[in-house]
């Protein structure tokens, strides 16, 4: 097994997916643009965003085709170089780390602008100057740099519940300013060349989808999830950019608009103030209320530039990784950190480019449309890769969504259409030229035309990927480029595979490691009539801020570790004829990376070693177990290795009680004395508190009936089992004691569904800490009824 057997774990779900994409478009766009956009087009500009974002649901389409066929880290670079070779990708990789970094500084900007307006009665010889600004936002992009490099893993989590706030915001930003009234007039003032035109200017609002299919290799169901997430992520923000418009335009003039660096907060002071005058009943002034709606959206804003700038940071970071692994990129960038495990020297240039490009005061509308530019050419060409793909069908493109067939292939192509033409747009500015003769008063003509300066730097950087390709990328990167196969195609075949009852080991430890499997293994043969295999597997876990392949790549010494233990784990398994399979998987969470090869395997037990120890903090038997014996929906067994040479044989002792898991440890019991052969021993052990005089049993009697009850309930009564019952005030304590005199004790759970505090009860967990013997803890399947809450959350990972 080589590091490229890693898989990396699906631990995001529709949710998580969504929120990344909607982090960035609902960032400093839906805060900033209205005064850039109002100044272009006036009210059309609604018609420019609008336009814009179905530019994107068309890039939208071929990405989630792309990203479900090709799921790696990369995103768009990653298809384009595999579709059309390492001369395109090194211009769309250049080209999404310039936009990336551009983005950032626009973002950056933003946040400085309305920051300091928040400051403003406090600081106003800072608040109404350029230099405040750009140091607001030199500070601010310094210290995201930062937290990004020292791998902050709170980041991810903090940016769902910014970007949920950021929409509950929104939405009540445009349900006051409709109610307000808002009155628009002329609609179209600068003609509709300058609507096309500002396409281009808003469209660094809609890149954040790019950032889901960058993810691809992490969501969960990507068939379901990765499309629904992306046209979502799209969808949302374009009808809410068009509403900010209508209210923004309607509410305030166009010169206020254009001179505001805080315009949508102006237009929220401006339509409450107008409510505290129009409604004779609200007791607070005019002039309060609108200070307070300000300060919510100067709030607002600045929670959104941040997200988006981190956002954007994060991806910046893949896209190297992803250049570096096709050895376009130079591997020395890529290198992850040894302490914090995060890709540092990508994170630090990135951070770099942005504290230059903030410094140098290149205008916030030259960075939002320099964005723009080096997107709108990459989506062009991933439209060209979805064309391709389709006719080429290399073997490892298997789209789990596809563009459907009534749509393909107008989608693609109307699409890499309307990319050039927003492209050209914002390339060419045509200059009328008068032509003076004798008896003529003169003629307009539409020529010459000049270049932009946004043409001029967005040509600038396909230059320079051009540049480097054949300097440095040429004669390095393997060319992969799949042309010439689309033009003459040829079918590929596909397989199936047949069904197993499956037991889940997961192995980290090389000294517990065979004994762990050797029970398993025991439990597996009790199935041989399904077919029973195990399935070893070992998670590698990395931080928030490290691309999951990005880490195994610069990983090896982990990796080593982990490749001996699964070859170690084929061994074992070799030796006790079982069939096995491994899985390398590197991912965030290792729970949660177990429980979703338990669904993906639809495992049917789940076998998990444990040292012996409780935490009094967050987790009761640890970070890892806990989620899996919680939430697994299979069998569940954990075990305690003691210190003698064979677990799982010699006197095994079933703890016999009412508990709704108690057959499932006795099955289990019943499985290892079965596989260690006539030497092992089963008991059946029962505890009982004396009788008060009001039984009509005696104790004794209690335990023989619970005792049969039970072999029965666990289909356990053909074998050969011996019965003990003690009777004893102190059940915990007599347990204990008793426990001394086996060598494998089995207990089962005496919960049952999701338990804050506990998870298999405290007696197993007694047992399990305090006696020096080979524990095993087992419970069935988790069969407990869902919240409403559990329910939506569940329904939404799907």
């Amino acid at each position: 097994m080589s590091a490229g057997d890693q898989e990396l774990a699906r631990d995001l779900g529709f949710l998580e997916a969504y929120t990344i994409g909607l982090g960035t478009m609902i960032g400093a766009g839906i805060f900033v643009l209205p005064s850039i956009a109002a100044k272009q087009a006036g009210p059309a500009s609604m018609v420019s965003f609008f336009f814009g974002g179905m530019v994107s649901l068309l890039a939208a389409l071929s990405l989630s085709e792309l990203a479900t066929g090709m799921p790696k880290a990369g995103g768009s670079y990653y298809y384009v170089n595999r579709a059309l070779g390492p001369f395109f990708g090194s211009i769309v990789g250049w080209g999404m780390w310039a936009g990336l970094t551009f983005a950032s500084a626009f973002y950056m900007i933003g946040f400085g602008q309305y920051f300091l307006s928040g400051l403003g009665p406090y600081i106003p010889f800072l608040a109404e100057s350029e230099l405040g600004i750009t140091v607001a936002a030199l500070v601010m992009a310094a210290m995201l740099t930062g937290v990004n490099y020292y791998g902050v893993k709170e980041t991810g989590s903090l940016q769902n519940v910014i970007v949920l706030s950021l929409v509950g915001l929104i939405l009540a930003f445009l349900a006051l300013g409709a109610l307000s009234g808002p009155t628009i007039g002329e609609f179209n003032p600068s003609g509709w060349p300058a609507v096309a035109a500002t396409i281009g200017t808003v469209y660094v609002s809609f890149i954040g989808f790019e950032v889901i299919a960058t993810s691809a290799e992490e969501i969960k169901n990507p068939s379901r999830n990765l499309p629904l997430a992306m046209i979502a992520a799209v969808v949302t923000p374009t009808l809410m950019y068009v509403g900010v418009m209508w209210v923004s335009t309607g509410t305030l003039s166009i010169g206020a608009l254009d001179a505001s660096n805080i315009p949508v907060a102006d237009v929220a002071a401006e339509f409450l103030r107008g409510f505290a005058s129009a409604i004779p009943f609200v007791s607070v002034s005019p002039g309060a209320l609108g200070t307070a709606g300000s300060i919510a959206m100067i709030v607002g804003a600045v929670l959104a530039t941040i997200s988006s700038a981190n956002a954007s940071i994060l991806s910046a970071a893949r896209v190297n990784f992803a250049m570096g692994r096709d050895k376009i990129l130079i591997e020395w960038l890529n290198e992850v950190h040894d302490r914090f495990r995060t890709p540092y020297r990508s994170i630090t240039a990135t951070g770099i480019i942005t504290l230059v490009l903030i410094a140098v005061g290149a205008g916030i509308g030259t960075l939002a449309e320099v964005a723009s530019f080096m997107y709108l050419v990459t989506y062009a060409l991933v439209h060209v890769a979805v064309v391709v793909l389709r006719r080429a069908e290399p073997a490892d493109y298997e789209p789990t969504f596809q563009i459907p067939s009534v749509l393909y292939p107008f989608v693609p192509i109307l699409g890499a259409l309307a990319c050039l033409a927003v492209l050209f747009q914002m390339i060419v500015t045509f200059e009328p030229m008068v032509l003076l003769g004798e008896g003529v008063v003169g003629v307009e003509i539409a020529l010459p035309f000049t270049i932009s300066v946004v043409g001029i730097i967005g040509i600038g950087i396909i230059a320079a990927g051009i540049a480097w390709y054949y300097t440095y990328a040429r004669d390095r990167a393997p060319s992969q480029s799949l042309v010439g196969d689309a033009i003459a195609p040829e079918p590929a075949a596909a397989a199936d595979s047949d069904g197993r009852y499956r037991v889940v080991v997961p192995v980290a430890n090389p000294e517990t490691e065979r004994d762990l499997l050797r029970m398993a293994a025991a439990s597996a043969h009790a199935h041989e009539d399904d077919n029973a295999e195990l399935i070893a597997v070992n998670v590698i876990e990395v931080p928030q801020q490290t691309s999951l392949s990005q880490d195994v790549a610069f990983e090896e010494e982990r990796v080593e570790r982990q490749q001996e233990l699964l070859s170690a784990a084929r061994d074992i398994a070799a030796e006790l004829d079982i069939g096995l399979r491994t899985r390398a998987i590197v991912g965030r969470d290792t729970g949660s990376v177990i429980l979703d090869v338990i669904e993906e395997e639809d495992a049917d037990h789940v076998f998990l070693g444990w040292k012996g120890s409780r935490s009094t903090r967050e987790h009761v038997l640890g970070s890892t177990i806990d989620p899996v014996v919680g939430r697994a929906s299979c069998d569940a067994t954990l075990v305690k290795l003691g210190p003698e040479e064979t677990p799982g044989e010699g006197d095994v002792m079933v703890l016999a009680g009412e508990g709704p898991h108690a057959p499932v440890a006795a099955r289990r019991a019943a499985e290892f004395v079965t596989t260690a052969g006539e030497d092992a021993t089963l008991t059946l052990l029962n505890v009982q508190q004396p009788e008060d005089g009001d039984e009509d049993q005696s104790p004794e009697d209690r335990g023989e009936a619970l005792i049969d009850d039970l072999a029965e309930r666990a289909g356990i009564e053909y074998m050969q089992y011996d019965r003990q019952i003690v009777v004893a005030e102190d059940i915990e304590a007599a347990i204990l004691e008793a426990a001394d005199n086996y060598d494998t004790i089995c207990v089962g759970a005496t919960r049952s569904g999701p338990v804050t505090q506990a998870v298999f009860g405290s007696v197993p967990e007694t047992v399990g800490e305090e006696v020096d013997r080979t524990v095993v803890m087992a419970r069935g399947p988790e069969e407990s009824t869902m919240s409403i809450r559990e329910a939506i959350a569940r329904r939404l990972s799907v």
